[in-house]
């Protein structure tokens, strides 16, 4: 499309009802936004919970030809609902381009983090996300296909199915729950989780709590957000939260109990809820980025995303190139190292909507990651002692 692109901010709730109409048309008609991440419920209930929440409003020769859902952080900007969204761009007409720089540039981001963007964007690397695509026949179709090529994994679910029966009792699996509590015990498990493995807890900061509930509390016709719970015999054993619409079901927040591990229990849940989802429509079931081992057995379909950092050229970019040209010495391992830390920094500073906020997030992570290295000398210790 022709004219020069230029960009208004605006707040969700004075987007007027043509805009919303576009923002649906434009979903709807573009596979690439198929995902409840796109949805304009998506970005209208965000925008009421999460600091710093706006509208990116694209316009040329004053038509709107594009929208980006966005927080600020200071000079910084994410996509809405960071770090916990794994897809964002720019909802945009078949035919129109905004590439991620012009996203930059035009919100005069000193720094723009996307791990998961689609659209046009040559800043960053590409990723994989993984999905399993069902046929129309639905579940039995795609189960009796992922059973011949992988045998033995789902004859081994079978096979931890019925242990988890004989230890505990009856399975019992539900699906499209809406209790808060449950939702507080699924956060409080998966925050003690994070801890454990010395992540940043995403929930500490208040607000990413919110948003699950919030999404969670407004069902709408073609857009919602839901758990699946499983139980043997009276113990609650597996919970996943996800968030779905039209035709897509993105799993999103999964725990289960530990000392069940050797049961599988939350691979059982899903394999369960995706039975139970498919019976009511759903045929695209997203398991997010590839990387976990049991992914593998179930997905069939994948997306390519970039995973980038647009940095405002000076002196910022120039430090980023100093530190990157460090690591670079490295090899491999200072590669791994930048992806760790970039990832980590770019969590903090999602989730904390203060710089004080940041500042002590940045301090639990350098402690986290002290005590990492001082548990890896000592293991280096006794193996060279043994």
């Amino acid at each position: 499309m022709s004219g020069k692109l230029q960009v208004e901010i605006a707040e969700a709730g004075a987007l007027n009802g043509e805009a919303v109409a576009l923002w649906r048309a434009w979903t709807a008609e573009n596979p690439d936004l198929a995902s409840p991440y796109f949805r304009w419920d998506y970005a209208e209930i965000a925008s009421r919970v999460c600091p710093g929440a706006a509208i990116a409003v694209f316009r040329r020769q004053g038509r709107i030809v594009g929208f980006f859902p966005h927080q600020r952080r200071g000079g910084a900007v994410q996509p809405l609902g960071a770090p916990m969204n794994d897809y964002h761009g720019v909802i945009a007409p078949a035919g129109e381009t905004i590439t991620l720089e012009d996203t930059a540039r035009l919100l005069k981001a000193r720094r723009l983090a996307v791990p998961g963007w689609i659209g046009a964007g040559e800043a960053g690397q590409a990723r994989q996300t993984v999905q399993a695509a069902m046929p129309e026949e639905g579940y039995d179709a795609w189960y009796a296909e992922r059973r011949r090529t992988f045998g033995k994994y789902f004859k081994d679910k079978e096979r931890a199915r019925r242990s988890l029966e004989a230890e505990l009792g009856p399975i019992r699996v539900e699906r499209g729950l809406r209790d808060p509590a449950l939702l507080d015990q699924l956060i409080d498990l998966k925050a003690a989780q994070y801890r454990r493995s010395g992540l940043h807890d995403i929930f500490a900061c208040g607000w990413t709590r919110d948003l699950l509930h919030a999404l969670m509390a407004e069902p709408r016709a073609d857009f919602g957000a839901s758990m699946a719970a499983m139980h043997a015999g009276e113990k609650l054993v597996a919970v996943e939260f996800s968030l779905h619409a039209g035709r897509q079901y993105h799993f999103w927040f999964p725990v289960y109990e530990p000392a069940l591990a050797r049961c599988s229990p939350g691979i059982l849940l899903s394999m369960d809820t995706m039975r139970l989802a498919s019976a009511e429509g759903f045929r695209v079931f997203d398991f997010g980025f590839e990387g976990e081992p049991y992914k593998k057995y179930f997905v069939n379909a994948r997306q390519t995303v970039r995973e980038a950092v647009v940095l405002r050229p000076g002196l910022g970019q120039a430090l980023a190139d100093m530190a990157a040209g460090a690591l670079a010495q490295a090899g491999d391992r200072g590669e791994r190292v930048r992806t760790s830390l970039r990832r980590r920094w770019t969590t903090i500073e999602a989730c904390e909507p203060t710089s004080a906020g940041r500042l002590r997030g940045a301090a639990a992570a350098a402690r986290a990651a002290a005590r990492k290295l001082a548990a890896r000398k000592k293991t280096s210790a006794r193996v060279a002692h043994a």
